[in-house]
């Protein structure tokens, strides 16, 4: 088992953690991106009155790759509403997933945003008491899928973030959305975003291993883009927080009072 790195976090009275992930923004045609940008800034509008912090949990992006100089066109409407959210006092935790991993410091300097690759043990406080919540993208984590932990080894590579920076921005953004766009018609040809039973569950397989040695009231991850709620041991829940860039999404997101964490839909229909 990793050794997470723990942090602790007072939530004041009245005020909520909220999370989601895997918006994939730039996945889909101008139109569509249009509607699900300002959705997702929509949300951010509707939770600020009462959002401690904001969680964005892997996969906001579709693509994402920062040279020194350059950061991605587009996104304005949620750069703009993060900026706002951080200027509120609003603090952010990013956590890259496989299709964002390549961050610099846009995130933190931007939006004084805290930004992670690997999953952190939180504790948080309220007038409710104290619950630890392990929070995560999840790709690369539990049993199986070896080729893809080579890969990801390769991709977070200093010398591939080096080499990829040195291919020109409008040549590497044709190769990585055609990359992704085949890893997604992979992916729905083996029927990855399916739900396989709780054994099939590698992830919530992951949460029940992490159960046995470190103990957590709720374990939230992205990646898998499938809404769950699963019970892990007598008082402790897996959360998968699902996707927004399907047409049926419900854009689910994950609500957390200070004792209880409840899986939401900002969609209702």
């Amino acid at each position: 088992m990793s050794e997470f790195q723990k942090i602790q976090f007072n939530i004041p009275e009245g005020r909520h953690i909220f999370f989601a992930s895997d918006f994939h923004l730039g996945a889909l045609g101008k139109a569509d991106e249009t509607r699900k940008e300002k959705a997702v800034v929509d949300w951010l509008k509707t939770v600020q009155s009462k959002a401690a912090a904001v969680f964005l949990v892997g996969d906001v992006f579709d693509y994402w790759f920062e040279y020194k100089y350059v950061v991605p066109r587009g996104t304005v409407r949620l750069f703009g509403k993060l900026a706002a959210l951080s200027d509120a006092g609003i603090p952010i935790y990013y956590f890259t997933g496989n299709h964002d991993m390549w961050t610099r410091d846009y995130f933190t300097e931007e939006f004084n945003a805290v930004v992670s690759r690997d999953p952190i043990s939180f504790t948080f406080h309220s007038n409710m008491g104290s619950k630890t919540i392990l929070v995560g993208h999840g790709d690369g984590l539990g049993p199986g899928d070896h080729t893809y932990k080579m890969l990801k080894i390769l991709f977070e590579s200093k010398l591939a973030r080096f080499l990829y920076r040195q291919v020109h921005p409008d040549l590497a953004n044709r190769v990585a959305y055609a990359w992704s766009r085949h890893s997604r018609a992979a992916n729905n040809q083996k029927a990855e975003d399916v739900f396989k039973g709780e054994e099939g569950e590698w992830l919530y397989q992951y949460c029940l291993q992490i159960e046995k040695q470190a103990p957590h009231d709720y374990y939230i991850f992205g990646h898998r883009h499938l809404a769950l709620d699963l019970q892990v041991g007598p008082h402790s829940r897996y959360i998968n927080l699902g996707e927004w860039f399907s047409p049926q999404s419900r854009f689910p997101y994950a609500e957390f009072d200070g004792e209880t964490c409840e899986l939401k839909y900002f969609r209702q229909s």
